[in-house]
């Protein structure tokens, strides 16, 4: 290979990388998929509000229309931790399933373990991140605007955000999963529970206290998957799940509950990854 052919190639290689990820589809040819930050004034915190959001391979190609896989990262997290979407978006370009996946910001300098809640004017997350910013997605992107193209995937305090938004706001989204989660908001070594400040605030953050109002919810909106994993080597959270999947059992509440060797970590997570993701893909409207 002569000098300038190998600079080229080095080119090309190069430029594909800072593109997107590169993945191959379930006929085998090469394609890129596309991640880059962007913002929005939110309402509910007051704040310019930053997420990472993913474009499918041919995204830009086409005028179809796409799931959204929504992604909570753990806490207590940085301004930046939403932009570490790869637990996602790698198995999205491996299965030939086509998405939107968007990494919504949980923390921010002062404000790193808010835990996914409503705190007051200027500090409301939940509401920033299950309506203000599904919304800014609806209008921006070509999404399938319809909670059954709509998936929240959560990792540890995420899995715990994804679980209760799932119950406050049941018209939103019809596939959820938690990796790692737990019912009730903790502190930030996930070592306590969380004071709200009042019974009525504990109770509504807590979703072993809104078990029994889980059927009547879901039977007006539907869950297609409703999913919970943990390690069993989680000495933080996994008596916890255990607790939720017996109360969701005995309450008569459709779900997936399992169990797998490991712990609570990054390498735990990636290990299962593929698969998790796929489970939620398999049950989202297809792009169309």
């Amino acid at each position: 290979m002569s000098a300038r052919a190998y600079l080229l190639l080095v080119l090309l290689v190069v430029v594909a990388g800072g593109a997107g990820y590169a993945w191959k589809t379930q006929s085998g040819t090469a394609s890129l998929g596309r991640t880059k930050d962007a913002s929005y004034h939110s309402k509910a915190l007051a704040a310019t509000v930053h997420y990472a959001v993913y474009l499918p391979a041919g995204y830009g190609d086409s005028s179809k229309r796409y799931p959204v896989v929504y992604f909570l990262h753990g806490l207590p997290g940085t301004a930046r931790s939403h932009e570490d979407i790869g637990f996602i978006t790698r198995p999205i370009e491996q299965s030939g399933m086509p998405a939107i996946v968007v990494g919504a910001q949980g923390a921010r300098g002062g404000d790193t373990d808010p835990e996914w809640h409503n705190w007051g004017p200027g500090r409301n997350w939940e509401t920033a991140t299950a309506r203000e910013l599904v919304s800014v997605i609806d209008r921006r992107y070509r999404t399938i605007a319809s909670r059954k193209a709509r998936a929240l995937i959560g990792i540890s305090a995420g899995g715990y955000g994804a679980a209760l938004i799932a119950i406050h706001h049941p018209s939103v989204y019809s596939v959820i999963e938690s990796w790692s989660g737990y019912f009730h908001p903790t502190n930030p070594a996930g070592t306590a529970p969380m004071d709200m400040g009042s019974k009525e605030a504990n109770d509504w953050a807590n979703a072993h206290a809104l078990v029994s109002k889980l059927k009547r919810i879901f039977a007006r909106y539907p869950l297609t998957n409703y999913r919970f994993y943990v390690g069993t080597d989680d000495k933080k959270f996994l008596g916890d799940n255990r607790k939720f999947d017996k109360e969701l059992t005995a309450a008569r509440v459709r779900h997936y509950y399992a169990e797998y060797a490991g712990g609570h970590s990054q390498s735990f997570w990636k290990e299962h990854e593929e698969d998790w993701v796929t489970a939620a893909l398999r049950k989202l409207e297809r792009p169309h």
